[in-house]
């Protein structure tokens, strides 16, 4: 991957012949050397339906100036975005780096050139009195030649503008040099960037769906697009192996499926196509468990490599670190492989197109126009319901069986934490801490499952360590200390269900 960097800039509309006023007394400015002028050639790369520039994504390649290269440029918070850049390569060929960053909106779509700019840069540095750069001021003068696009005619759009960029300065500087330019004239820009300027109106607006103001369609369908664009947001992060992303991806996948079962008196049409989203849930599903096989990897090795460092080192018998660690890595490598084969397939940008159309409608349930807080209200008492029925069944459960259904209640409880969450922003405060007792309860229990978990493994690592001519004693006494954190754990189940009864929606 190439250079990552945060971009912090503003930009502004400038009429021909506009000058740049005297930006040396700004604060911490020492020095302004004479500008530089370059001429750039930018080509940016789109689908033919624009889904980059939908999605506030802008990829080129630029020749001229001091950072010539591929760039893509992304949204994050606060307004601002990020910009990574690979080397020229070949004119024509997206670098592989950033083409698969951008899967997740083009979903196997060809790139292909969309705009061709060409910009004369006058560019002026305002340094410290070290000579370091604290920000730079780009007086673009901008020709935008667009190509024939499904029986549209190409077009030639001409304009001026000025950028300033943050590089190692503040934002009470950049704030300084924005009163500056509007007071010489400039004015703040309603344009995202050069290549929206240039598209125009051939990029489609996305509409948004008409819903009956505080009605629980409003309020799950809010909810539903956050979810959609978490998924979203961490597609990339997990392509690149970030730290959590794959967990992150998965529990967006779960928290959507929740909203879908648990609201479905809302979210589906009921009586005229009942159980329309199962397909939907079940392709979430689907992409949950492939993203699953490398997190639990994740989350066994940790835990079992944090039980061999607190062990005292006498009780560590042969090589157990290195066989642990390179068991699971192993093991968590071919299952992120997976995943990353996963994120380039037909069903899952086929999976993502229904996301899209979830979100882009409003909901069809026959309580979906009703009032949020009566209706979330009444589905949250019902994932109630369904949990204490689990609770009930593995209390009177003996032996093996009843560890199952203990299982059966973690994943209950799971689903109501997350009801709760989607029902926060209408019911607050209880739906809040139903949501947080429901927590308390999940971790419990998942503290005690993935005891269960270690111990089948440690059984396996123990033949395995056997077989190889090792000593398997460490991974025995790992098995028990397991065993008795697994019973510890399902004493606290008691105080954390009493918790949630309490906690429960009335």
């Amino acid at each position: 991957m190439g250079n990552s960097d945060a971009e912090i800039e503003l930009k502004f509309d400038a009429d021909e012949g506009f000058e740049l006023p005297d930006l040396a007394d700004l604060p911490g400015v020492a020095q302004v050397p004479p500008a530089e002028v370059h001429d750039l050639e930018a080509v940016y790369y789109d689908t033919a339906d624009y889904r980059l520039a939908v999605n506030r994504h802008t990829l080129r390649r630029r020749t001229g100036g001091h950072d010539a290269g591929w760039h893509l440029k992304r949204p994050r918070s606060g307004g601002f975005r990020s910009e990574l850049q690979e080397p020229l390569g070949e004119p024509g060929t997206v670098p592989e780096a950033l083409r698969r960053l951008v899967e997740v909106h083009t979903r196997g779509r060809d790139l292909v050139p969309a705009v061709h700019l060409s910009t004369r840069r006058t560019a002026t540095e305002l340094r410290d009195s070290s000579g370091a750069v604290l920000a730079e001021i780009a007086q673009d003068d901008v020709t935008a030649e667009l190509p024939d696009v499904d029986g549209r005619d190409g077009e030639v759009k001409r304009w001026s503008e000025v950028e300033a960029e943050l590089v190692g300065g503040d934002l009470a500087l950049l704030e300084a040099v924005r009163a500056r330019l509007v007071a010489a004239g400039a004015r703040l820009s309603d344009a995202p960037s050069k290549l929206g300027r240039a598209l125009g109106d051939r990029v489609p607006a996305a509409a948004a769906p008409q819903v009956a103001a505080d009605s629980a369609g409003e309020a799950l369908l809010a909810y539903l697009r956050d979810r959609v664009d978490d998924l979203i947001a961490h597609d990339p992060l997990v392509r690149v192996d970030a730290p959590d992303a794959v967990h992150q991806m998965r529990v967006s996948c779960r928290r959507l499926r929740t909203v879908l079962a648990a609201f479905r008196p809302v979210v589906e049409a009921g009586e005229s196509d009942p159980g329309e989203n199962e397909p939907l849930r079940a392709e979430l599903q689907w992409l949950g468990e492939v993203l699953g096989a490398a997190r639990d990897s994740e989350v066994v090795r940790d835990r079992l490599l944090a039980s061999v460092a607190a062990q005292p080192p006498e009780l560590v018998l042969g090589p157990v670190q290195s066989f642990l660690t390179e068991t699971f890595s192993t093991r968590y490598r071919a299952a992120h492989d997976t995943a990353l084969e996963t994120l380039g397939s037909p069903r899952y940008f086929a999976l993502l197109d229904s996301l899209d159309a979830l979100v882009s409608t409003p909901p069809r349930g026959p309580r979906a126009g009703e009032p949020a807080t009566e209706v979330l209200r009444k589905q949250l008492r019902r994932t109630y319901r369904r949990i204490k029925r689990h609770v009930d069944e593995a209390r009177a459960a003996e032996g093996e069986h009843r560890g199952e259904l203990f299982h059966e209640v973690r994943k209950s409880a799971k689903r109501a934490r997350y009801a709760g969450d989607a029902a926060a922003e209408a019911l607050g405060d209880q739906a809040e801490d139903y949501a947080k007792a429901m927590k308390a309860v999940q971790e419990v229990l998942g503290d005690y499952q993935d005891g269960v978990v270690a111990r089948q493994e440690l059984r396996a690592l123990a033949v395995a360590a056997h077989l190889d001519g090792q000593n398997a004693f460490t991974y025995g006494r790992l098995h028990a200390l397991e065993q008795v954190a697994g019973e510890r754990a399902l004493e606290k189940f008691d105080g954390a269900w009493r918790q949630a009864k309490r906690s429960r929606v009335k």
